[in-house]
């Protein structure tokens, strides 16, 4: 049994609590009102410039260092994307929401999307059913994300005959950079679809390559981080093959020579994959290089020959060198 000196001492210490939390609940003050996001500064980089100007098809500036800036918004990551999904499989086919026709961006792609289904699921179910069960190209295509060089749109690759991936430059990194999307899919095209080719697209006017001739690695060393500059940096090497070659021309001509320098640089960088060194050794997977020029509409392919067991010289050559026009 609790002592009375303890069980009266307990009360008090209840009551003066009681009186302290009815106190702190009269004057709590109201919550503030949340501040307003504070929206990020333009980016206005010279490498995202330079990818502009290549995709307005601009003549570049001349050679300038590139500036950055911190920016002081950060967003985390949310994982709300469930709730999201949720509300995808609550949709109800056949409901549509309201949109203005005339601002609708999807209209146009609506349309042809029906004539797509049209001509390959309606008129051809076979084939679209065949493809629906597996895929089993022939093709692996490194491409640039310009939207003006769509290797389906410019080569007629159909459903199934390429699987494709496409990045800032059409780059592959090396083995020893670790993952990334392109190393994940060329692993999944080269190991599992075992496809019989791979080849790297380059382009004129590409702004990813305008932004990598226009680094200057001490300068960029000490400025903010950019996605962009950490990417191109990648074919670093092609850039300083360009400047050794061609350096003694003018800011728009070191670029073309380097569009192509850095196709050659990531076919090289295609035989530090182990599965692929191995299979070209095999004979059972090549490795080619094309550029399409848009200026003139034309295309050029190679065909890279490793020969390993060379002693002295090049182990490296071209061959079946073609253009298109």
């Amino acid at each position: 049994m609790i002592p009375w000196p303890l069980r009266s001492a307990a009360r008090r210490l209840a009551a003066a609590a009681a009186r302290a939390a009815s106190a702190s609940v009269a004057h709590v003050p109201p919550p503030a009102a949340p501040r307003p996001p504070q929206p990020c500064p333009p980016e206005d980089t010279a490498a995202l410039q330079h990818l502009r100007r290549g995709a307005a098809g601009e003549q570049p500036p001349s050679r300038r260092p590139i500036y950055r800036r911190e920016f002081p918004c950060t967003t985390m990551a949310s994982r709300d994307h469930s709730g999201l999904t949720r509300q995808l499989l609550d949709f109800q086919h056949g409901t549509v929401d309201e949109i203005d026709g005339e601002r609708d961006p999807f209209k146009e792609l609506k349309a042809r999307f029906m004539d797509f289904k049209q001509r390959n699921c309606v008129d051809n179910n076979s084939n679209y059913q065949n493809l629906a069960q597996q895929q089993t190209p022939k093709f692996m295509v490194v491409a640039c994300a310009d939207s003006r060089v769509c290797p389906s749109s410019v080569l007629g690759f159909q459903p199934g005959e390429a699987f494709t991936v496409r990045n800032i430059a059409n780059l592959v990194p090396p083995y020893q950079h670790g993952a990334s999307e392109t190393s994940a899919a060329l692993e999944f095209a080269v190991n599992t679809l075992e496809v019989e080719n791979v080849l790297v697209v380059g382009h004129s006017r590409c702004g990813g390559i305008q932004a990598l001739m226009s680094m200057k690695s001490k300068q960029d060393d000490s400025q903010s981080r950019s996605f962009i500059r950490d990417w191109v940096s990648i074919a670093k090497s092609a850039r300083l093959s360009t400047e050794a070659a061609a350096g003694n021309l003018n800011f728009e001509l070191q670029c073309r020579h380097c569009e192509k320098e850095s196709i050659n640089s990531s076919l090289l960088n295609l035989l530090t994959y182990p599965w692929i060194e191995k299979k070209v050794n095999e004979g059972t997977l090549s490795l080619h290089g094309g550029y399409y020029n848009f200026i003139d509409c034309t295309f050029e392919k190679w065909t890279l020959v490793y020969r390993p067991g060379l002693e002295g010289g090049s182990k490296y050559a071209i061959k079946n060198r073609s253009t298109w026009s």
